[in-house]
């Protein structure tokens, strides 16, 4: 709670004895202020979300600000998708790697494969890698 009162996000009354005084909406506030770190908000986002009184909102600029979350979020697993794909192409590489051949080599024709931009599209299966190889190869 201080934490959050010494960057802003709350507020506290003190009392003539030094000690802090904290109003009911404190409870609220701090549940909001997890439900957003939750959501992705960082704290300064949240700063500039948050009233300093409950009862005075700004709904466009809460929803212009939830809405760019949201958009955000979906950026951010259509790159975990992209990556996820690219990983699994790279696991089915490995396991599936040419009969006699070691770990230490198959990691050096991975790499090389990498490098020429063979694994770039993670969605290509190892048929599809082999056909683009051969197509590279004919022009």
């Amino acid at each position: 709670i201080r934490f959050y009162e010494s960057i802003g996000l709350l507020q506290a009354d003190r009392r003539p004895n030094g000690y802090r005084s904290y109003s009911r909406d404190v409870l609220t506030m701090l549940n909001l202020i997890a439900s957003a770190q939750k959501a992705g908000f960082s704290l300064d986002e949240i700063r500039a979300l948050l009233p300093g009184d409950l009862s005075n909102w700004q709904h466009e600029t809460l929803i212009v600000a939830l809405r760019a979350k949201v958009d955000e979020i979906a950026a951010m697993e259509a790159r975990l998708a992209q990556s996820k794909a690219h990983l699994l192409a790279i696991i089915r590489e490995i396991e599936e790697s040419p009969e006699g051949v070691d770990c230490a080599e198959n990691t050096q024709r991975l790499l090389s494969q990498i490098a020429k931009g063979e694994m770039g599209t993670p969605s290509l299966g190892r048929d599809d890698l082999k056909d683009r190889g051969a197509r590279r190869a004919a022009s």
